[in-house]
């Protein structure tokens, strides 16, 4: 699979279940396990578990595997492994904590959002 439509869907389906502050990162010369890293918050645990839903959903419909889910029990921290990407999904305590962008890098992977997206900090 193209790893740029499989992207591109996963952030569509962010951006529609109004995720904030999506950050993608290219792994591919951190590890060979997967090629992206996209993180998203999430402002509850609904919206977190709608988030993952939505973006297992849109990987489907493009042929994609969803290899696996962890964390939609208690909805603070839901991972979805695409193969290629893995997408974290995060309410903002956790995410400041946990700090993933400061494992993957500083700089994210330069995409086109929606307009009315409110991802920020984005540059390439």
């Amino acid at each position: 699979m193209d790893i740029r439509k499989l992207q591109r869907a996963v952030i569509d389906a962010l951006e529609d279940v109004k995720a904030q502050d999506i950050k993608v990162f290219n792994t591919t010369e951190l590890t060979s396990l997967f090629d992206r890293v996209v993180i998203a918050t999430a402002t509850s645990n609904r919206q977190t578990r709608a988030l993952a839903s939505h973006v297992k959903e849109r990987a489907g419909k493009i042929g994609a595997t969803v290899v696996a889910t962890e964390g939609e029990a208690t909805g603070e921290w839901v991972l979805v492994d695409l193969g290629d990407i893995v997408v974290h999904i995060m309410q903002p305590a956790i995410r400041q904590y946990y700090a993933l962008e400061e494992v993957w890098g500083g700089k994210p992977v330069r995409v086109k959002l929606a307009p009315s997206s409110t991802a920020t900090g984005l540059s390439g």
